[in-house]
């Protein structure tokens, strides 16, 4: 049985009722390409159409424009767990990715990632980036093509973690003065061209704009803004992207999502401003800086073009909204995702009612206007992204009554304590950085 989003799908891909197609070519109109395009460290306050004071991203903001931007997008506040949530539309306390380290433990006998489903829906995939908390390689985990970096913000060979990238379990050296970035890019266009007449799948993982922040190929010698110069650079490779599926007319039959996988991080965060103002928190915290990112969905003709949608969004979401653009097969797992595939063509869809965020051994149940953490803590969210106020655990406002009891049901229902537990420091970071940043701070209190 045809489902009503697939019939409305159908109509808008090739304008034309489902009911007048073949079956064969009502099947291939439900299965556009899809390009997930994950920033890294991009938080609201860096991309010019989420309402950054200081930041320019003209191709990003022409995506937007031509689009529909998500307003109310949140994810983990670090990259590991975050992109474990992406890939597996589960949340941690399930798939045991509960901080960064715990992210390597994750295995492909025990979760399906997206390209593993997408597969039963004909997709060819490329993962194309970083690859950094995961264990093995994006084969073991179902791609069928990949180039990818170990660790964070790799560009140039002069960095420790620069001196070659993994092309489908070859090392490769990266050449002196060879951008990485750029190289990602070219692999992009090879696999886009190569598959050009197949469904395709690409999880493009930015190199941007994550420290190190370093000079650019189109940095000026004397530059002062380094990071300006970054994110520059980041959207001029989203416009060449867009640029390149113009010019092998596959434009309209792909989907590009733009999502950021985690907030600003805290050395930028104070310049990365919304409204004149900072947002409360930023990379690593449990505050709306850190989980709040931009998002945007791009589909010329299909996706309402100038819209912004305010429905709640969180990482584990697009799992499940690729299966049904693409009609694949869930995994048989539970999947906490719930599809936003209506809302991104225009229909109003089954909004969530509220999200989940978990870092560690915190969490919080989130909806319009009020959220709830794990001490029992009830924020009211009217002031976010700049401001959180602690309700009284005795107050009698009798919406914030009713918003404690909502949300407690959700935080029982879901029951994070009655999955993987986090064994860490409960920072959610790598060992590895926690111990640096003890003897950094012991170093600096006795001199």
């Amino acid at each position: 049985m045809i489902s009503n989003f697939h019939r409305l799908l159908g109509v808008a891909l090739l304008g034309l009722p489902l009911c007048t197609l073949p079956a064969a070519d009502a099947a291939v109109a439900r299965k556009p390409n899809i390009i997930f395009i994950l920033g890294d460290d991009v938080g609201i306050g860096d991309i010019g159409c989420s309402g950054s004071d200081h930041y320019k991203t003209p191709n990003i903001d022409a995506l937007a424009s031509g689009g529909t931007r998500f307003s109310k997008a949140y994810t983990v506040s670090l990259c590991g767990p975050s992109r474990a949530t992406i890939m597996t539309g589960r949340y941690l306390f399930r798939t045991g990715g509960t901080n960064q380290d715990a992210v390597g433990e994750i295995k492909p006998t025990d979760e399906v990632f997206t390209p593993s489903m997408l597969k039963t829906a004909g997709y060819v995939t490329s993962a194309i980036g970083k690859w950094s908390q995961f264990q093995l390689t994006p084969a073991d985990f179902g791609f069928d093509d990949y180039l990818v970096f170990k660790g964070s913000g790799v560009y140039w060979n002069t960095q420790p973690k620069g001196k070659e990238y993994d092309l489908n379990r070859q090392m490769v050296p990266l050449k002196d003065k060879e951008y990485l970035p750029d190289v990602m890019h070219a692999h992009l266009v090879d696999f886009i061209t190569t598959h050009h007449d197949d469904p395709f799948y690409i999880y493009y993982s930015m190199s941007h704009i994550h420290a190190d922040i370093l000079p650019t190929p189109d940095s000026a010698a004397d530059s002062k803004d380094l990071y300006v110069d970054n994110i520059t650079y980041m959207d001029k490779l989203v416009g060449k992207l867009v640029a390149e599926l113009d010019r092998q007319k596959l434009r309209e039959n792909t989907l590009i999502i733009y999502f950021g996988d985690n907030g600003t991080a805290n050395k930028q965060a104070t310049t990365s401003t919304v409204g004149g103002r900072r947002l409360l928190g930023a990379k690593g915290s449990m505050l709306e800086g850190g989980s709040r990112v931009p998002m945007v969905v791009n589909q010329p003709g299909k996706v309402p073009a100038g819209k912004v949608c305010e429905d709640l969004i969180d990482s584990s979401d697009f799992l499940p909204t690729f299966a049904e653009i693409s009609g694949a097969k869930l995994p048989n797992k539970v999947i906490d995702g719930k599809s936003f595939a209506s809302q991104a063509f225009g229909q109003k869809g089954q909004p969530r009612e509220s999200i989940y965020i978990q870092l560690a051994r915190s969490w919080y149940a989130l909806e319009h206007g009020w959220k709830l953490n794990q001490a029992g803590e009830l924020f009211d969210m009217s002031g976010a992204p700049w401001d959180e106020k602690l309700v009284a655990a005795d107050s009698q406002d009798p919406a914030a009554i009713a918003a404690r009891k909502r949300l407690q049901a959700t935080l029982d229902r879901l029951n994070p304590l009655g999955g993987h537990v986090d064994q860490a420091d409960g920072s959610g970071r790598h060992a590895s950085n926690v111990k640096k940043n003890k003897n950094e701070k012991k170093a600096s209190s006795e001199e």
